[in-house]
């Protein structure tokens, strides 16, 4: 662990020089984009501020309403509309890498995408993903209303030298996803999510966040709504299975380091993955 500062306001600098700050910022968007596009200015603006260089917002940040219904439908938005042509501008101004959901067009005409985005500085959209597996459990309908996305080679992005790749929420209950992910040299995977409450979600949440994390020995960068839908509980989560930061249920930004040279210590340690014996292999 290089360093860590949680949501207590401290202010403290912990950067040492090594790797780059990963904050995880949480909120509970809703169905103003206006603010919620404030909301996300004013965390990231905190996280930059206490030395982050990527910001992983949650699921749905554009535009979320609870149920889910033809609201969303109609309020999605293309990838080059108001809400990335925004995202795209906060990251130009704080010079800083963001993630974060966003509910977009699909091409079924009842339903929206579950979209991510990631924006580079000067660069805007350098990867995407369209959410996979849909979240039809514990009671909720998911795939009524969102269009899940097709099997396709993973998109990444890198940071100095360490590669990001992302997954959504549900995603994290499906090993082979972060798997996949890792085969494809992600060193980091970010997970916006709206991890919904209810009987032991939050022990769910943080439980498997950890195991991808250390079965894949990867750093992981987990970043919930908060209540009344979700849980909070953000967290960032080293190659070891050590949470190196976290929050609680209140908006906020919490910040870790991530240093290359952690992963590759760990891996000499327990070389999981060079002694594995079975690859993913995607199924219709």
């Amino acid at each position: 662990m290089i360093g860590a500062s949680n949501g207590d306001g401290n202010g403290d600098d912990l950067t040492t020089g090594l790797g780059f700050g990963v904050a995880v910022a949480q909120f509970a968007p809703n169905d103003d984009k206006a603010r919620n596009l404030d909301v996300i200015s004013r965390l990231a603006r905190t996280a930059a501020t206490r030395g982050a260089s990527l910001v992983v917002l949650p699921e749905y940040s554009s535009y979320f309403a609870d149920p889910l219904g033809p609201a969303l439908v109609e309020n999605a938005e293309p990838v080059d509309g108001p809400f990335v042509t925004a995202l795209s501008a906060l990251s130009d101004e704080l010079d800083v890498h963001l993630i974060a959901g966003l509910t977009a067009t699909a091409d079924d005409p009842a339903r929206f995408a579950n979209l991510l985005v990631a924006v580079s500085p000067g660069e805007g959209i350098v990867a995407r993903y369209s959410k996979l597996h849909l979240y039809d459990a514990f009671g909720a309908r998911e795939s009524d209303w969102v269009e899940a996305g097709s099997i396709a080679e993973p998109q990444t992005f890198s940071i100095e030298g360490v590669t990001i790749g992302m997954q959504t929420c549900y995603d994290i209950r499906f090993p082979e996803v972060s798997r996949r992910l890792v085969d494809a040299g992600a060193d980091l995977l970010a997970v916006p999510a709206e991890w919904v409450r209810g009987p032991l979600k939050e022990h769910h949440w943080r439980s498997l966040v950890t195991a991808r994390a250390l079965e894949n020995t990867v750093y992981v960068a987990a970043a919930d709504q908060t209540p009344p839908v979700g849980v909070g509980s953000s967290l960032v989560v080293d190659p070891m299975g050590v949470t190196i930061a976290s929050l609680g249920e209140r908006e906020d930004v919490a910040v870790a380091w991530v240093d290359p040279a952690r992963i590759d210590e760990v891996r000499r340690v327990n070389p999981a993955l060079a002694l594995r014996r079975f690859e993913v292999v995607p199924r219709d």
